[in-house]
Formats: structure tokens, sequence, C-alpha cells
């Protein structure tokens, strides 16, 4: 038996008809592997079946008219279920005789009997397309060009998912962490962000741990559909009470507003439509069970619930809880209240950073300033700070009253500290203010 002759075996001329055969066989993809290869290649861009097979179609019309210059004579037949698709080029039966036959769109008479004895000259005749010779450039470019339409059909596709549910909270996994953002991925795969200034202060996470958060807005940026996600927003606190509270999430109490310092404090004003209903109460849950949860998710945040009322003297009394308030007088016209309490109150009203009036203010819509109420109990002699504003600028003199010191020896009668603290003045300041009225009293 004659061995069979390796291509090293043939010469030159026997050579490059064999080689130019293997090229062009190597360039050739039949269609059921290349169908295969689109599954593939569609399954890792996360496009579902449907989709997949509408994305196929485009894509052999795409190679239809690299191929033909055109693809309207052509039938893209396409099965979800299976998940194939099959081809047939239109053509028009012509006489045999006809001056001059476009192969592209006509078929002589004597070739379409061939295939069915009874056709006719003037019929269409479908004719099955085997694709078995398209170019890997082509199927390349046309890779190409679907990577660009998935990509925009992806980008309409987390726009539909995301813009209509602003303000829900979602629980995603940490992908990226960056100086600035954090870059986050649901279970489809998408991009969220949380950003450095949407995270509460003390926030740590590192690349896997999951996080909770509510979806700030959806944002194009240079064309591309930005999720921002948020855990200092507001209504990130809210979302967390409806889900832990049952009665807010039903409509029976109603949380009338909410107002952050992230990480530090939050005051929540709610209300219950069911007089038989604490709103505190039901909030709180038994040994605080319901906002400890809360508490814990907000890296330890302290939370106020106030029950609202009309009555503006009893809401500002109350936000400025933990402070217990002597007397309020209101200026309603200006909407300004000043507000009088026990020197040991002061400090409580006020809060570290002054975040506890503030939030008041915020939440009532008063501009609010506190005094001390115990003047009885001081020395009989004492002076206004107003009295020293020849040698003490105003706005200085206005910094002490802004935290209910209002006379000499209230500033005497607190350490050098506590005032760098409770103010927004420099050490340097101080000290100089504190000898100038030492000196007042010495005359």
């Amino acid at each position: 038996m004659a061995k069979k002759k390796s291509i090293m075996d043939l010469n030159l001329d026997e050579k490059l008809p064999v080689l130019r055969q293997r090229r062009k066989q190597s360039q050739e993809v039949s269609q059921e592997s290349l169908i295969h290869s689109f599954k593939e290649f569609m399954t890792s861009m996360n496009v579902d079946r449907s989709t997949m097979m509408k994305l196929l179609e485009e894509m052999f019309r795409i190679l239809l008219k690299k191929k033909y210059g055109t693809d309207d004579n052509f039938d893209i037949v396409t099965n979800v279920e299976k998940g194939d698709l099959e081809i047939y080029q239109n053509k028009t039966i012509v006489d045999d005789a006809q001056a001059s036959i476009n192969p592209l769109v006509e078929i002589p008479y004597s070739e379409a009997i061939k295939i069915e004895p009874d056709f006719e000259i003037g019929e269409q005749l479908p004719i099955k397309i085997d694709i078995n010779n398209y170019e890997r450039r082509n199927i390349l470019a046309a890779k190409q060009q679907l990577v660009s339409r998935i990509n925009d059909l992806n980008k309409q596709g987390l726009i539909k998912k995301y813009q209509d549910r602003v303000g829900e909270v979602v629980t995603v996994e940490v992908y990226q962490v960056w100086k600035k953002e954090i870059l986050l991925i649901d279970d489809d795969g998408n991009d969220l962000i949380l950003p450095k200034s949407e995270q509460i202060p003390t926030d740590y996470y590192k690349k896997g741990d999951m996080v909770k958060a509510v979806i700030k807005k959806v944002e194009l940026t240079k064309g591309t559909p930005v999720v921002i996600l948020s855990r200092t927003d507001e209504q990130f606190l809210e979302k967390l009470m409806e889900a832990e509270v049952p009665e807010i999430f039903d409509g029976v109490i109603v949380i009338k507003n909410v107002k952050r310092k992230p990480g530090e404090r939050a005051k929540v004003v709610v209300y219950s439509q069911d007089d038989r209903i604490d709103p505190v109460g039901a909030c709180v849950g038994i040994k605080g069970g319901r906002i400890h949860g809360i508490v814990r998710e907000l890296r330890n945040e302290n939370i106020d619930i106030i029950n609202y009322t009309e009555n503006i003297q009893l809401l500002i009394q109350r936000s400025l809880t933990p402070a217990k308030v002597t007397s309020i007088t209101l200026d309603r016209e200006n909407k300004h209240a000043t507000i009088r309490l026990g020197h040991e109150e002061i400090s409580k009203a006020i809060g570290k950073g002054g975040v506890n009036i503030k939030l008041a203010t915020a939440i009532v819509g008063y501009k609010l300033d506190v005094f001390r109420d115990d003047e009885a109990e001081q020395d009989d002699f004492d002076i206004d700070l107003n009295e020293f504003n020849d040698e003490i600028e105003q706005w200085i003199i206005d910094e002490f009253k802004k935290v209910g010191i209002d006379t000499a020896k209230g500033i005497l009668n607190t350490s050098t500290d506590e005032l760098e603290k409770r103010t927004d003045l420099e050490i340097k300041t101080i000290i100089d203010v504190k000898r100038i009225i030492e000196q007042e009293f010495r005359q």
C-alpha cells in the first residue's frame, strides 16, 4: 500500500494549491460554528436569549451586506427556543432566454425546476443559504459592531432598571475601592458608584464587602449612565426606618421630616394617624430593638425620634432633645425663638460642634438662640458682654452669645478649653477676651 504523501514531500508546484486550499478553509467558518461562536460571545456579554437572537440576525445582515452588497432579498428566520437561525435568499424565476440575468435576485427557469419541477416563470424561489465562506476578518468586524450595539443596549437597560428605583435601598458588593469613590456591582454585574461625599465619615470597605445604600440618582456622564448611591442622604435613614418599622411601611405612622449630620446625629419627626399608637415608642421598639439596628447601620449615629405637633413652642422643645428647656419666647413674624435653659442644659442643647441646635433649627425652620436662665444664682455683680463692645469686637461677642454666654462671669467661669470647643473662636482670641474682662473686674 502506497504511503500517503505529506505536504513536505510535495514539490513547490504541488504545495501551492494545497496551501491555498488550507488557507481558504482556515478563513471559512461553518454556519453552526459561527452561531456557536457568537452565542458564547454574547453569553459573556450577559445578553438574554431573545436579545441574542435579534443581535444574531443583525450580525448576519451585516455579513450579508458585506458579501452581497445588500440584504433586501434575504429572509432570516430565528428560533429563540433552539437558539438557531436559517437564512433564505429570495430569487425570481426568469426565462433562460432573458438577455441578462442578475444572479443576486434572479434564477434561470432551467435551474429552478431542478429544485422543484412545478415552479413557473415569475414565481419567487426562496433558496436556503449555507453560510460556509465568511472570512474571519468580516466576522471580527461584525463582532466589533455588535460590541457597540450591546454596550448601547446595556446602557439603556441600566437606565431602565434604575431610573424608576431612585429612593430605593439596595445591597451591593464592593468591586473596587478608590480614593474618591467606591465601585460596586449588583447581581446582574452592573456598575454602581458610591462617592466619598456620600459615605458616612467612619465607613470603611474593602473588596468583597456588601454595602447597603439608597439609590440617589441616575445621571449621564459623557453619554454613559452612572448610578449614584448614598449613605448620607436623609432618604437612606427614612427607608431604613420604613423597613424596620411596620407601622411606617403600612402608612399608619408618617415621617414628617428627617435631618442628619451623618455618623453623628439625626432627628426624625414622626406622626401617628392612629391616636392609639405612640409613634415614638413604635419607632424605638421594645428596649430599643427597632432603632438599634438602624443605629448600627449608620455607624452609631444618634437618632432622636420626635413626636410631631403643630404647637411650634412644643416642637422646638422636643427638637432640642436631649436638653430640657426652661422657657421659649417666639417672634413668629421673623421666625426667631429665644430659648432659656439651665446652665447644665446649655451644652446639651447646642451639642458637639453645634450639631444638635443646627439640626433642631433645620427641623423647626426657626432661628434658635439659647441663653442661660440661672442669672439669679450668680453673684449680684456681673457685666453684660455688650458693655465690652468698645474693647471686644461685636462678632466675637456674638460668638459667645451663640453658645449661651452673654455675661462677663459666664466667660470667666468657663474654662478656656471648653470655650474653644463650644465656639468657633481661636484660643488666642479667648485668652485676650478673658484678660480684658479680668482687668475690668479688678478695676
